[in-house]
Formats: C-alpha cells, structure tokens, sequence
C-alpha cells in the first residue's frame, strides 16, 4: 500500500473531523480519478444520466467502462450504485463485492454491501459489511445506525 494512502487511513480514526473529512475526500478523489481524466469523464457523464434517470444508458456506460478498465474499482462501485437504487440488490451487490477485492480499504463498496445484504433481508451479512466499513472508518456513524437496525431485524 502507498504510504499516502496509508496515511489517508489513519486519518480516517483521528479524532478531529476536519482531518477525517479531509481524508475522506481525499480517498474519494484518488478512486474517481484513478484511470486519469477519460475515467473520471465517463464517470460524471454516467452519473448525469443517473440524475437525468436515464438508468439504462448510464449502466450501459459503466458497463462499457468496466469491460475496457476491469480494475477500475469506483466503475464498479458506481454501478453497484446505480443498480441499488433501481433494486438490483444481488448485482449491485456483486458488483461491490469486485469493487472491495480491487480496493478492499472502499469503504464506500463495503457500505453498499451491507444496504444491498439489508435489502435482502440477510441482516447478518448486513452486520457483517457495515462494520468492515467501520474499521477503515470508525467515526462513519451512519454504519453504527444501519448495524443497530439490522440487529433489531434479527429478533
């Protein structure tokens, strides 16, 4: 691992928000731009069909973009979006579990995991993701809500 990026992780569990929020940015960045200026393009251009709803042509475009850079995790991780919010939970899901074993510090995929394992009613598996999320990112309270539901679901 870059020592960057290592840093960026223990920035994560620092105490003070403002360097947590910057780290999280800051690893945010470096996923959408890891393929340089054509990855992030056809990024933001999927993402404005997602918010046109044009749903279609925006997973064609992710699609397309993962056939040409199969180790492009947010591509990945930016259709498992798309297919969460359509209900596609078990490819969403897939498509987050190709996104953590490219970048198994995505604390984004892993938290898209533990919605898409919700979704399904697998409560235990929910658990299970959200709290890998937060080990990269302890202060991410929304997993913390999301673990407690999900253990509530359970009895």
């Amino acid at each position: 691992m870059e020592p960057a990026v290592a840093r960026l992780l223990a920035d994560l569990k620092d105490d003070d928000e403002v360097i947590r929020d910057r780290a999280t940015a800051d690893l945010w960045h470096r996923w959408f731009h890891e393929k340089g200026v054509v990855g992030l393009d056809i990024l933001q251009h999927a993402q404005h069909l997602v918010d046109a709803e044009e749903f279609d042509v925006a997973e064609t475009i992710l699609s397309d973009l993962i056939a040409d850079l199969p180790d492009f995790a947010e591509a990945w991780n930016r259709r498992a979006t798309l297919r969460y919010m359509q209900n596609h939970y078990r490819k969403s899901l897939y498509d987050c579990r190709v996104a953590v074993r490219l970048v198994p510090y995505h604390f984004g995929a892993l938290h898209g995991m533990g919605l898409c394992h919700a979704a399904l009613g697998d409560f235990r598996e929910a658990i299970l993701a959200f709290n890998q999320a937060l080990e990269i990112q302890p202060h991410a309270q929304i997993n913390r809500v999301l673990m407690l539901e999900c253990t509530a679901r359970l009895s």
